[in-house]
Formats: C-alpha cells, structure tokens, sequence
C-alpha cells in the first residue's frame, strides 16, 4: 500500500488478476475518505516494472464499453499486420473524467498487438498495455466490478465537489481543484508556467474571505480608483500569521 493511501487509510473491497506470460495485472476496487475507484495495476515479472492507473468507479462502465469496442475491432482485424501509422496506432479513444484524461490506443508492433491506457493528470502520465488477447478477459473482469459496486463512487466521492476549473492569464495557465481529506474541504491553486509549478491551497473555511478581497481588487480596477497604490489598507484577519502555519498541504489520495 502506498503512503498515499495509508495516509487516506484506502482500503480494498476487492481484487482480481489477469495474467498474461511475464505480466500479471492487478484489478483492485479500493475505498479511502474520496470514495471508491478503480485502480489498475501492470507488473513485469521479468523486467521487475510497475506501472499503474486509477479511475473513479463512476468512470468504470464508459471504460468497459470503450474495451467492447476495441475487443470487436481486434477480432475483425484478422492474423496479418495492420499497421497503418508510423507510431503503430491502429484505433485510438479519449474518455475524461474530472481533471483526469484517458488515452486509449490500440497498437502494434514487432511483439504483436495490445491496448495502451495513458492516463493524463496536468503535466503527469501512467499508462498500463494489456496484450490485445486480454481484451475479453479485461472486460469481463471490468463487468464483475460494475455488478458488485455499480457505477457509485460512494460517500465523500470527488463527483460530489465542485469540478475542477482552469484558466490562462498570459503565459501562465491556473488550476483549481477542490479535494477533500480528514482535515475537511479545500482549494487547492496550482500556478503552472513552462516547468515551472507551484501550489496553494485554502481550506473551505477562507474561500469567502480570499473572494471578498479579490472583488475589492476587482472593484478597484473596474472604477480606475487613481491607480493600485489608492488600494486601501486594511486590517489584517484574525489567525495564524505565518503562511506556512496557515496553508496547510493535504495529502491527495489516490484519485
């Protein structure tokens, strides 16, 4: 278990595995104070890698009907190659969830055929490959979890928070993600710039504060107030008054 989820105290529900020569794949339904999801997890025995992915169980049936479709496409493809593209792409699919974007492609190359899901979160990429003969045996899987736990992520789930937003100012681009661990609530702000990336976050209890301070700076600008040096000054609120003992980082969890 990761230290991520130790730290959200994640739990399993259940567990399946898949295995395929030197790969076995880890099918685990796990809870933690997010709610329930998916995560899929690649092991090469021989090379001794790991590769994972995670996905919202509310995301979980648009994914198995992703896997029907490519199942049918590979069993219509027939013995000999069909490489169309020079990266060896034969099918591609895109699926999002929340800030999360998911890559589908199904591939070819010397070592045969197989389906590659990247999952894409801001700068990060996971994928995992399934060899295409694994297809059906995947989706059946995928199929047992959506019997047993549904479509539901549960209680605390990140569907029921406000989604995530972004913006771009100039070159930077902002992103605003609402999460939630056993502090509560909060916001946290990530400021990204080429490489460049940092982060704040404001739990539940300051939002209205930080926004009735931005509509003053707004109000200002908008009234052309004789300059941001007539910004008036005000009294400091009651609380920490070092930043760090204010903005706490939570631990994010798992998905």
């Amino acid at each position: 278990m990761s230290t991520q989820e130790d730290s959200f105290n994640a739990h399993d529900l259940q567990t399946k595995v898949l295995k395929s020569e030197n790969k076995r794949f880890y099918l685990d339904v796990k809870e933690n104070n997010r709610g329930r999801f998916l995560k899929i997890t690649e092991v090469n025995t021989q090379a001794r890698t790991k590769n994972k992915i995670t996905l919202a169980l509310s995301s979980v049936e648009e994914f198995r009907d992703f896997l029907n479709m490519f199942a049918e496409f590979y069993n219509n493809l027939g013995p000999t190659p069909a490489i169309t593209t020079r990266d060896g792409k034969l099918k591609s699919e895109f699926m999002k969830k929340d800030d999360k974007r998911y890559f589908l492609d199904l591939k070819e190359n010397s070592r045969g055929r197989f389906l590659r899901v990247s999952q894409v979160v801001r700068y990060t990429r996971q994928h995992v490959a399934f060899p295409a003969i694994l297809l059906i045996e995947l989706r059946n899987a995928i199929n047992e979890v959506i019997e047993e736990f549904g479509g539901d992520d549960g209680e605390g789930a990140q569907n029921s928070l406000p989604q995530s937003r972004e913006c771009k100012v100039e070159q930077k681009k902002f992103y605003f993600d609402v999460g939630r661990n056993d502090r509560g609530v909060f916001l946290r702000l990530t400021e990204a710039k080429n490489n460049f990336r940092q982060n704040i976050t404001i739990p539940r209890s300051g939002w209205k504060q930080v926004r009735d301070i931005l509509d003053e700076f707004c109000r200002y600008e908008e009234n052309g107030s004789g300059g941001y040096n007539s910004f008036p000054i005000t009294d400091e609120p009651s609380g920490p008054t070092s930043p760090a003992a204010y903005y706490k980082d939570p631990a994010e969890g798992e998905y």
